[in-house]
């Protein structure tokens, strides 16, 4: 029980970074100068599926709560103010995603407050993701750092790294889904948000030497590890390769491969625990009376549904897009 509930969250986890992480990576490119075609386009690429890529948030939250919630305390406990802030700005974008369509001359303040939502929401998730390589400060298996014991120069470094590869990730999403003004502006824009993801890459590689960071001694004692980064730089170099000869839909796939090799890195770096270096799995994990009780429910009935639905719409939506009349509604498929 113990072992399938990890697996159900490491693929509800990795499946939310990659489908949220593009459409969040849209709205952040929203945010750049473009004329209302074009932001059309951007939308229309998005509103089939948005909503429901945030489904997989609900659905890691739940597993938290239900089946570990000893790491559910400590993450609420020390990342309270800012995934309050990350819920406001998923529910900003959600609200200027819809009010935008009716909106005449207030249009320009949704279009900031659908970037700037989320942003917000993808600087936070990087910013948490860093705190935890770090390392929170934990006693007695309780958090005991403070409002504020999650914040650090290397949190913020990487929440904008996040911030950089949700928009790579979007942009390569807008090759896949778009065409005209709009695919030409994204093939643009993957060589230099490619080159800025690599550069801080470089400097977290740098800081995390430099600060002796417990993760480091964790690669010296698995060298197996380095078949994710190779994996990674395989992806890469496909990457380039379909942005050259402009193969539609290479990028995004490759992007999402360089994304599953660092969750594959940062997961079995921290193995076996949970919140890296003080709760394990055998810690975090309920009774299993209640992750049995869980199974029967969620387990066999709610996350196959889920990923069923996600399936299902992928593939209705699947093909390129045109910006609608309305610029927002269903998009019709070329």
């Amino acid at each position: 029980m113990i072992m399938f509930w990890v697996a159900v969250l490491a693929i509800s986890v990795l499946l939310y970074v990659l489908l949220d992480g593009f459409d969040l990576g849209v709205g952040i490119l929203f945010g750049m100068p473009g004329n209302k075609e074009r932001r059309s386009a951007m939308l229309t690429a998005i509103s089939p599926v948005w909503d429901g890529n945030e489904t997989w948030l609900i659905v890691v939250g739940v597993i938290l709560w239900g089946a570990f919630p000893p790491v559910y305390a400590t993450l609420l406990s020390a990342f309270y103010l800012p995934l309050v802030l990350m819920l406001a700005g998923l529910i900003l974008r959600g609200v200027a995603f819809e009010f935008r369509a009716r909106a005449e001359g207030s249009r320009w303040v949704w279009d900031i407050a659908f970037a700037g939502g989320s942003l917000v929401a993808a600087f936070i998730q990087g910013m948490t993701v860093g705190a935890l390589v770090e390392g929170l400060p934990i006693a007695n298996g309780r958090y005991a750092g403070g409002d504020f014991g999650w914040l650090s120069p290397f949190a913020l470094l990487c929440g904008i790294g996040l911030c950089l590869g949700y928009a790579l990730l979007g942009a390569c999403w807008l090759v896949k889904k778009c065409d005209g003004e709009t695919l030409e502006e994204a093939y643009r824009l993957i060589p230099r948000l490619a080159a800025g993801l690599l550069i801080f890459l470089l400097v977290v590689f740098v800081y995390a030497l430099a600060a002796h960071l417990v993760v480091m001694d964790r690669w010296l004692q698995r060298p197996y590890l380095l078949m994710f980064p190779v994996v990674g730089a395989v992806a890469v170099a496909r990457l380039a390769h379909g942005v050259l000869w402009r193969r539609d839909g290479v990028p995004f796939a490759m992007v999402a491969l360089t994304f599953a090799a660092a969750f594959g890195t940062l997961a079995v770096s921290f193995w076996p625990y949970m919140i890296p270096f003080s709760i394990t799995i055998e810690q975090a994990a309920a009774p299993h009376s209640s992750l049995a009780f869980m199974f029967w429910g969620a387990g066999l009935f709610v996350f196959p549904l889920t990923l069923l639905y996600t399936a299902v719409n992928y593939s209705v939506f699947r093909g390129k897009v045109r910006a609608s009349e309305q610029d927002y509604g269903p998009p019709t498929r070329s």
